[in-house]
């Protein structure tokens, strides 16, 4: 059940319960790809506030399998996550992926059929083929509370009949994995059932992207997310895609903008009316050094980034620096050690600076969510 409680222009705060499990939004979900979020224990993502996180399809249907997870009593089970859990469709990774098999073993092997995509495993070469109702499969069986159909994520630049083709797809996909998770969910109570997200595609062409969101809010879904806006295409198109798309969609459903972002594009798509948000930047640049720290002179969030700053520990300066990364903030990196300490673990390639330096950009982006949804 999604509840929306309040609205603040366009901004939404609400609440979602799936199967007795809670979340507020708008909310951003930390990036669990294999089952873990990098270095970090599932029970310090929870302590830090976070109640929901992103497993993907493609990894953990290679590897561990999702029949081994099944036995294991389910990703909740298998990872010690109490929260709730979004799955995307595994789309993404079979297109984006098939260039590595194409670097390693000569050929990509991906090919997009209307019944569904055949691809190779870019580590050991074997063949896999994944249908729309494959995906639903998969995730059901992970025991994912948020569930994505598949689609066809097409590249940027396009041409427009191939972004045409690609959405037209995407919604035929759309209305076969509605129909097979119809199915296969029917005997569960309402309260039990996870939500089916659809995505909204159509790349930079605005009669497409309204045709997208159209054709899929008359098929129903739980939830509808925004994608193609994190493959290449410029930023300032993003906005552009956002009012395109956000008046065409239920006010009674969620709203997720895959794969973005920056904390000021956080800030303007929630002021536009977004729910959710995934993306790698917190943890992933956190490993290689990059540190956001609040600007306290500045007392309101804005899309232009002017509340905060992005640090590079490793940057010589803050050799001999033994004040703390942000003095405001209440992490471990933050309240134990200071800049020197962190670059020094750095320079030395120690697995404890990338650790630490993703729990504080995790509570940087916790915090930043926890004021937008005041």
């Amino acid at each position: 059940m999604y509840k929306l409680i309040e609205k603040k222009g366009e901004r939404r705060i609400g609440e979602i319960e799936i199967a007795g499990k809670k979340a507020n939004t708008p909310f951003f979900m930390p990036i669990a790809t294999r089952g873990a979020v990098k270095g970090i224990e599932a029970s310090m993502i929870k302590e830090m506030g976070f109640e929901v996180v992103l497993g993907n399809t493609y990894h953990l249907w290679l590897r561990p399998t999702e029949k081994l997870i099944k036995e294991a009593g389910g990703l909740h089970q298998f990872m010690n996550w109490e929260n709730l859990i979004l799955t995307d469709s595994g789309g993404f990774q079979v297109f984006s992926l098939g260039t590595r098999a194409k670097e390693r073993f000569g050929k990509s092997s991906v090919k997009l059929l209307e019944e569904g995509v055949s691809f190779q495993d870019p580590v050991d070469g074997q063949s896999y083929f994944m249908s729309p109702e494959k995906s639903i499969q998969i995730q059901l069986d992970l025991g994912s509370n948020m569930i994505m159909c598949l689609d066809e994520c097409p590249p940027y630049p396009c041409t427009y009949e191939q972004a045409k083709d690609s959405l037209e797809l995407t919604t035929r996909w759309a209305m076969r994995c509605k129909k097979y998770f119809t199915e296969k969910t029917k005997d569960l109570a309402e309260n039990k059932r996870p939500f089916l997200f659809s995505i909204v595609q159509g790349s930079n062409y605005e009669d497409l992207r309204k045709k997208s969101a159209k054709d899929l809010t008359e098929i129903g879904f739980d939830g509808y997310a925004i994608g193609g806006v994190a493959v290449g295409e410029p930023r300032e198109n993003l906005y552009e895609i956002l009012d395109w798309v956000l008046p065409l969609l239920p006010e009674d459903k969620l709203r997720y903008l895959m794969g973005l972002g920056n904390p000021e594009e956080i800030v303007a798509a929630v002021e536009k009316g977004i729910d959710m948000f995934d993306c790698v930047i917190p943890t992933r640049e956190g490993r290689h050094g990059k540190l956001f720290i609040w600007d306290k002179s500045q007392k309101e969030l804005d899309s232009k980034g002017t509340f905060y700053e992005a640090i590079n520990i490793n940057n010589g300066k803050f050799k001999e620096d033994f004040s703390p990364v942000d003095e405001s903030c209440d992490c471990e990196l933050c309240q134990k050690y200071t800049r020197a300490y962190v670059r020094h673990l750095f320079n030395v390639g120690d697995p404890l600076a990338g650790r630490l330096a993703s729990l504080h950009n995790l509570r940087f982006y916790k915090e930043l969510m926890s004021k937008l949804g005041k």
